[in-house]
């Protein structure tokens, strides 16, 4: 008989998560305690914008495989492999993990495990949280023993997570005994042999999640490091990193130079973990980390400095069309957004900025009521001083340079995302900058 799973918290990895096993005919029930979220989803509405997973969630529900309650006791009754997928932010003041919710959620649903199980955290966690909850779950839930916990580390991104859930690159399995890795190859089998996975124990599984960011962030912050030096030697970062990806060792993934990372993962991630490995005693094994962070930071800066010397030295009496508030396309995530801070640094320094994002609007609008909004990006350029491309959207990549000039005050344009073509803009008119390029 086909294991029945549960995803307890659906947000942006719960929701796909449990669509992507109900897709792969699973029955799933999922869980939250916000009522409201219950209820859009149970109509097939997606709390998020994630392409192609709100037509797996309406497709699922109307099978009848996927269900949503608010019940700990239901999806305990439910349930033989139960997946947790709460979120785990940076701590107020602090670079640790907040890892309270992982502990609510233990806490509400061990009480009614009262029959052979597995708990599967998902979350990303800071090393050693896996080994206590996995003895919290024997501690709290009438099974005893018979409640098993393991470690199954995600690795996806955001506009692309239905493809990477449905077709991995690598499943990691933190287990505990030959029962639990037993129960998670069956879950996954459906996904083929030809997916590797690799089995590990927890503090294993829960250190990939950690260094795959760390190293990513890394590689990012490397090439925007080299922007810098660009920039104080007038050489072309966008030439350097072209010449940089022909070598095999090094590769052309993550290093496209420009405004730097942002998102609910990669920046609270390598800063719990430098927490973390000072909490081990060691913290200077990540300390490289720190300048990675800062260089992350700093590019953010100097785009508000390009921006206002496009406008003359300053930004009062201007203004400033933003294209783009989502932290990166295809998705409607706002969360540590360089766009977005880019944005409120310039009007906090007295600048009129209008922004315009493809899905992003809703969340930017209420978390700052008092920027100015446009419904196309023509209209966040209307009368601008200067433009600024923050979030490579593929609309804004493909803009023809020529019909916006038609609508700007003045034809002045810092692509922040290095996804322009220069030469067609300047010789449409603008006086465009980029991060790390003459």
């Amino acid at each position: 008989m086909p294991y029945r799973l549960t995803v307890l918290g659906i947000g942006y990895l719960g929701a796909t998560h449990a669509a992507c096993m109900a897709e792969l005919g699973f029955e799933v029930l999922g869980l939250d305690v916000d009522q409201e979220k219950i209820e859009r989803l149970r109509r097939g509405e997606l709390p998020i914008h994630e392409p192609g997973l709100e037509e797996l969630l309406r497709r699922n529900l109307a099978a009848g495989r996927l269900r949503f309650t608010t019940s700990y006791e239901e999806v305990a009754d439910f349930g033989d492999v139960h997946f947790v997928c709460v979120g785990t932010p940076q701590k107020k003041g602090e670079y640790g993990a907040d890892v309270s919710y992982l502990d609510a959620v233990v806490e509400s649903l061990a009480p009614h495990l009262d029959r052979q199980c597995l708990v599967v955290g998902k979350s990303t966690v800071p090393v050693g949280t896996a080994e206590r909850l996995a003895e919290k779950l024997v501690q709290l839930a009438p099974a005893g023993a018979q409640v098993e916990l393991a470690w199954n580390p995600e690795f996806l991104r955001e506009g692309f997570a239905v493809r990477d859930t449905l077709h991995p690159d690598r499943i990691v399995l933190g287990v505990a005994s030959d029962r639990a890795e037993k129960v998670l190859r069956d879950v996954y089998a459906p996904l083929g042999e030809e997916v590797p996975i690799v089995v590990t124990d927890y503090p294993t599984a829960e250190l990939v999640k950690s260094a795959a960011n760390a190293f990513l962030a890394t590689k990012i912050s490397f090439i925007n490091a080299m922007a810098e030096v660009c920039e104080a030697a007038h050489a072309d970062v966008k030439q350097l990193s072209l010449a940089l990806s022909y070598d095999e060792r090094i590769g052309r993934r993550y290093l496209n130079p420009g405004l730097g990372f942002g998102g609910g993962c990669l920046p609270k991630d390598i800063r719990a973990f430098m927490a973390r490995a000072g909490e081990l005693g060691a913290y200077q094994a990540l300390t490289f980390l720190s300048e990675v962070d800062a260089i992350n930071m700093r590019r953010r800066a100097r785009m508000v400095d390009l921006a206002r010397e496009l406008a003359g030295g300053t930004f009062e009496g201007r203004t400033v069309g933003v294209l783009g508030a989502a932290f990166k396309p295809n998705s409607d995530d706002i969360r540590d957004s360089p766009a977005l801070d880019v944005a409120v640094t310039i009007a906090r320094d007295g600048g009129k900025v209008t922004v315009y994002d493809p899905v992003a609007l809703d969340n930017a609008r209420a978390a700052h009521p008092h920027l100015h909004y446009a419904d196309s990006a023509s209209g966040a350029a209307q009368e601008a001083d200067v433009v600024l491309l923050l979030t490579e959207w593929r609309e804004f990549v493909e803009i023809d340079p020529e019909a916006l000039g038609q609508v700007v005050a003045v034809r002045n344009i810092v692509d922040g995302r290095n996804a322009l073509d220069a030469d067609a803009w300047r010789e449409a008119g603008w006086h465009y900058r980029a991060l790390g390029r003459p």
